[in-house]
Formats: structure tokens, C-alpha cells, sequence
């Protein structure tokens, strides 16, 4: 068998300046300084001869058509087909990571394969997915490459998902989300603790993101939540969440709460009850929170979209199947109350498939 032919797509990127002998990543809040040479903690942004390159553009760890309930996103295109892809890396260092061996390879890079932006949107479109979902590993280290795809999916009327943990400088968010039509945010924790131990990183720059998609973007986003035993899982800790969501955000904006499995780092620890997963639910709806799920378990009653107002079953799911669908131009079919999100007349049937795609082909 002959070797794999390797395609350089590296390219020169922006959100760096130039200090002293080193080059200054501006990109998220980790402000890695590198001299020539050096990659930041993402991996996957390297100084070379003075210019900062995107050493993973054009490549990516592999295609699949999901639900777009899986990202998860309960309240875009219910049960449209979502177009799924990442890279390699991550800025963040989760040790409880389920993605860990995209994120944290650093083999991954050389065995992606080569996927340009107009490809991804020509495969989109071909298999009718209603959007594109940056996924896997957090896009924002790779923002130059989701930009020119969200900009090509565009162009052939695809929508664009980013699921993020929203670890992104000021600038970057802005330029970043200008092409972004929904998002999931992975808020991990509501304390800094949690951050510094088991993520690496600052709980305040998610809190920015979060109020900046709320009131200064058009982007749709839901949270999540994986909780952790003995970790985030506290009454305080959700309490105080679930109050700063209501108080920031407001009561419109939907909240996953998802069941942590052992792995990576954390493989002593034991997994999420049911039952803790219902008791966070309980205190958001206490909170005055309207949308609030669970995931990972097999709880259909709690994955179900009610209505706020009459209290009628809206949006029936069975995990990623769904059932009934009684949202009319945006309202309750019952009472005509307002349901906040982006519904099509016509909700998707593509069901709990897992499609994969080979992008080559397109």
C-alpha cells in the first residue's frame, strides 16, 4: 500500500500581536505567549518564523450525520440531521474530557484527513442537513476554519452549530459568532474551584460569553451542564447557578443537565445517579428556569419540551427519537403561548441514525 499523501493546509491566522521576541495569542483567554516554534495549550496554534499558524485548517478527525438533539440542541430544527466534524485540540484541559482522544492527541493532526471548507458545505447539502455542527473539540482554537465553512455553508443556505465551552476572548467572539446561527455552552461548573482543578481554566470568561450571546448576538444557545458527583453537584452550587442563569440570561434560555460516565482522568469516580440529575432539574424549575432537561439517561418525561404557559406536551423525545410535535409558527399549539427557539413548520424525522460521511467524495 502506498504511503498517504500529506496535504499542508496550514495557514497564517489572525488574534496575535508581536512582543518583544515572542508572538502573543489573543484568541482566548489562555494568552499564550510562544516563541518561534512553540504551539500553545491548544496544540494546534504555532508560532512559525514570527506569524502564527493554524497548524489544523483544512483538516478534520472525521464526518458523521447526528440528531441535532445530540449536540444537544432541544429547541433548533427538532429532529433535523446535523452534519458533524471536528479537529485536534482543545484549550482547555478537562480530566474528565469524553472526548480526550481527539482533544488531547497530538497524532490526531497528522491523521485527519483533508476537508476544505466548500466540501464540507457540498456534503451538507447533498445529504439535506439542515446545519453544520463544529463539534468534538471546541471550535474556538479553530475559528479561522469554522469561519470559512459557516461563511460556504451559508452560501448554500446551510445553518451552522457551535458546540463550545465559550472560552473566547472579547474580539474573537464577536468575529467568531458573527457566523454562528445556534450554539450549545458547555457551562461545566458554577464555581472557580471546579475550573482551576479539573478544567484548567477561569469560570469568568464563560460567564462573558454567555451574557454576550444573550444580549449582544442573534445566535440560538442552549446550556449544558455535566454533573460531576462531589465535584458540582452541591444544592448551593446549583441553586446559585440556576439563580444567575434566570437573573442574566432570563427563563427563556434552555438548560441540559447530563449524566457524567467515568473516563480520562477521572475513571475513580463514580457515575451520575438519576436521581441527582432530577434534583437539578427540580431547583432550575425552582429558579423559574422553563426549559430544563436530562441526558445520558433514560428519562423521556425530562427530555420532553412542555409548554410554559398550559403545561401541554409540546416536543415528545424519546432520547434522540422524537414523537409528537405540537409547536405552531413559533407557539403552543394549545394555547398559543409563545415557545422560545427556532421551529420549522414541520419538525425533522431523522431519528437516533448515526451517519458516517466521506468527505473526500464531495
Amino acid at each position: 500500500m502506498s504511503p498517504r499523501k500529506v496535504v499542508d493546509f496550514t495557514i497564517d491566522v489572525g488574534y496575535s500581536h508581536i512582543e518583544g521576541e515572542t508572538l502573543a495569542c489573543d484568541l482566548c483567554p489562555r494568552n499564550c505567549r510562544l516563541k518561534d516554534g512553540d504551539r500553545g495549550f491548544c496544540f494546534v496554534r504555532q508560532n512559525q518564523g514570527g506569524q502564527m499558524k493554524l497548524t489544523t485548517y483544512g483538516l478534520s478527525t472525521g464526518f458523521c450525520i447526528d440528531p441535532v438533539e445530540k449536540k444537544p440542541l432541544n429547541h433548533f430544527y427538532p429532529g433535523s440531521p446535523v452534519l458533524s466534524f471536528g479537529t485536534a485540540g482543545c484549550n482547555l484541559g478537562c480530566q474528565f474530557c469524553q472526548n480526550w482522544t481527539i482533544s488531547k492527541s497530538r497524532e490526531v493532526e497528522i491523521l485527519s484527513e483533508p476537508a476544505l471548507p466548500e466540501q464540507i458545505a457540498r456534503a451538507a447539502r447533498h445529504y439535506k442537513c439542515a446545519a453544520v455542527a463544529f463539534t468534538y473539540n471546541d471550535p474556538v482554537i479553530w475559528a479561522e476554519y469554522a469561519i470559512d465553512t459557516a461563511i460556504a455553508c451559508h452560501a448554500a443556505d446551510i445553518k451552522t452549530i457551535a458546540v463550545t465551552a465559550g472560552y473566547i476572548n472579547d474580539k474573537a467572539r464577536s468575529d467568531f459568532y458573527a457566523h454562528i446561527d445556534a450554539a450549545n455552552v458547555d457551562l461545566k461548573a458554577f464555581s472557580q474551584h471546579f475550573y482551576s482543578k479539573l478544567t484548567l481554566s477561569n469560570l469568568a470568561p464563560v460567564l462573558d460569553t454567555l451574557v454576550w450571546l444573550k444580549h449582544e448576538s442573534q445566535v440560538w444557545f442552549e446550556i449544558t451542564t455535566l454533573i460531576i458527583p462531589g465535584e458540582n453537584d452541591s444544592d448551593q452550587e446549583l441553586h446559585a447557578m440556576c439563580q444567575w442563569i434566570y437573573d442574566k440570561l432570563g427563563a427563556d434560555v434552555p438548560l441540559h443537565f447530563s449524566a457524567f460516565h467515568p473516563d480520562f482522568r477521572l475513571l475513580d469516580y463514580q457515575p451520575t445517579s438519576k436521581e441527582t440529575l432530577v434534583r437539578a432539574r427540580e431547583i432550575a424549575v425552582e429558579h423559574g428556569l422553563k426549559y430544563v432537561y436530562v441526558g445520558n439517561v433514560d428519562d423521556s418525561e425530562r427530555q420532553n419540551t412542555y409548554c410554559p404557559a398550559c403545561s401541554k406536551l409540546l416536543i415528545e423525545r424519546n432520547w434522540y427519537e422524537l414523537g409528537q410535535y405540537k409547536i405552531k409558527g413559533g407557539a403552543c399549539a394549545y394555547c398559543a403561548a409563545p415557545i422560545a427557539g427556532v421551529f420549522p413548520a414541520k419538525r425533522g424525522s431523522w431519528g437516533r441514525k448515526r451517519q458516517p460521511v466521506s468527505i473526500q467524495s464531495f
